[in-house]
């Protein structure tokens, strides 16, 4: 609007007269009310109120870096897989874009000056390294594979979630703004947690109708959306929330789950305890009904690091539990699929030996660099294996492995080294330790599932949950101690 119409139109609300006013209002609100009204028409009245959020969330993230970590938290937790209903030759995903308008404000902040100098980290080298041998496999591999619009994509995408560790190292500096973005992970995690008890017992046709709505946004519809162990609907059905694989929502959960249960220990938590505990039941509940056993494993051995590290009633509470499971007649079943698995006696745990075994093929064969991100040189051979470890060792070779255990032998050094000199910061330790133990949990599950690597929205977080654990380490280290919670306890 240049300064002539802006004039007029302060000119005619300011005007003396009452009915110049009102009808200029009255034409407004006609004027508004076509527009929103076309709108609905064209679109659809659910579609324009994501539209009309998507644009407040938009300028909020323009705004403030802040809000780019909350909208990336949800659509990680709520809608991994959405794209928008738009074909530009591909359909962009909501993940693309926020990835893409938090890089775009980070640096922009940076070449405003608004940003603080570019601090370094212990893992800045080891990340840029690993971030390099992943375009050398990928490019290596591209002289025995073709490049798909889909292959291109993914790496992209993967990329940009590892590169988001720079972002959150070098943006997340005050203690306020770290309580902030854990406890969105926290809500978020929850809501998909309570989303997905919720759709579990509903009617199974309801929920079929319910999760075939989002199938405007690229999302699977019909009965396919409904996921069984061993895809046989005669067993139990599995959660899925909106995640779309069992497998992956329980790869968020165990995550949320180590953040909440490092707070409800804690003795000045986020929220309050007794919400705390609600929120760490439901996630628990549809964790379990996922029926994911690696992300059952992942979140014991999870908390068993919490416990032994530093709240000894925890390892207590997970002996009841585990007790509590073992005796309940409702829990029977579960337990009998997860023994049939540690037994290697069912179906997917023979499956999953199968894939183990061509991939240590694969590995000794292209053992350096790996074969890429887009297909094997081999007919023989195939690129997929239920182990973050193996995935790895597949496209980026040993040596790419080894540099992503370097990275966390790094991480975990500096982070418990951090953790030993703020024992006694009752608001910053317990974030620290959730992050830890979250990773813990990740890594753990990763063993059994390659969710972690595969996945661009779970690359995304665990690239997030790495570079929080390393700003709360530096915040530790330059005495950022003191201060009061975001919700103290009453």
């Amino acid at each position: 609007m240049d300064d002539l119409a802006r004039d007029r139109l302060q000119a005619i609300f300011v005007s003396a007269n009452p009915w110049v006013v009102a009808l200029a209002v009255v034409a407004l609100c006609l004027l508004a009310g076509t527009a929103m009204g076309c709108l609905i028409a064209y679109l659809s009245p659910l579609l324009t109120t994501a539209l009309i959020a998507a644009i407040v969330l938009g300028l909020l993230m323009l705004r403030d870096l802040r809000w780019c970590f909350f909208a990336l938290v949800g659509v990680v937790a709520l809608l991994p897989f959405a794209a928008i209903p738009l074909d530009i030759g591909f359909s962009p995903t909501f993940l693309d874009l926020v990835l893409g308008v938090t890089f775009l404000v980070w640096l922009s902040r940076i070449v405003t000056g608004q940003e603080e100098r570019f601090r370094p980290s212990p893992l800045a080298l080891p990340v840029l390294a690993f971030i390099l041998l992943a375009m050398a496999s990928f490019v290596a591999g591209l002289a025995h594979a073709p490049l798909t619009a889909r292959v291109l994509r993914r790496f992209i995408e993967t990329l940009m979630g590892i590169c988001l560790f720079f972002v959150v190292v070098n943006s997340v500096r005050r203690r306020e703004l770290l309580e902030q973005v854990v406890l969105a992970i926290i809500l978020a995690g929850f809501v998909a947690a309570f989303m997905g008890v919720v759709l579990y017992f509903l009617p199974r046709e309801l929920t079929v109708r319910l999760l075939s709505a989002l199938g405007r946004f690229d999302y699977p519809t019909g009965w396919s959306v409904l996921r069984f162990i061993r895809d046989d609907p005669r067993l139990p059905m599995r959660a899925t929330s909106t995640s779309i694989d069992p497998n992956v929502l329980g790869g968020l959960l165990i995550l949320v789950a180590s953040l909440i249960t490092a707070q409800l220990f804690a003795p000045r938590p986020l929220l309050n305890r007794s919400w705390l505990a609600f929120m760490l039941g439901v996630v628990i509940l549809c964790l379990f009904l996922t029926y994911s056993r690696g992300s059952m494993i992942g979140l014991a051995v999870g908390l068993l690091f919490l416990g032994l590290v530093k709240y000894r009633r925890l390892l207590l509470a997970l002996v009841l539990v585990a007790l509590l499971v073992l005796s309940l007649p409702q829990a029977q079943g579960y337990v009998e699929h997860f023994l049939a698995g540690v037994r290697g006696q069912d179906l997917a745990t023979r499956m999953r030996l199968g894939e183990y075994k061509d991939a240590f093929i694969l590995i000794r064969r292209y053992p350096w660099i790996g074969v890429g991100f887009a297909g094997t040189p081999d007919i023989d051979l195939y690129i997929g294996v239920s182990s973050l470890y193996l995935l790895i060792a597949e496209e980026m070779g040993l040596v790419g492995l080894a540099c992503f255990l370097t990275i966390l032998g790094i991480f975990f050094i500096h982070t418990l080294r951090a953790w030993w000199r703020m024992r006694s910061a009752p608001h910053l330790e317990p974030l620290l330790l959730g992050v830890q133990t979250a990773l813990v949990s990740g890594l753990t599950g990763g063993v059994l599932d390659h969710y972690l690597f595969s996945f661009p929205h779970a690359v995304a977080l665990f690239w997030l949950l790495m570079g929080l654990g390393m700003a709360a380490a530096r915040m530790g280290s330059s005495g950022d101690l003191s201060g009061t919670p975001l919700h103290p306890e009453s």
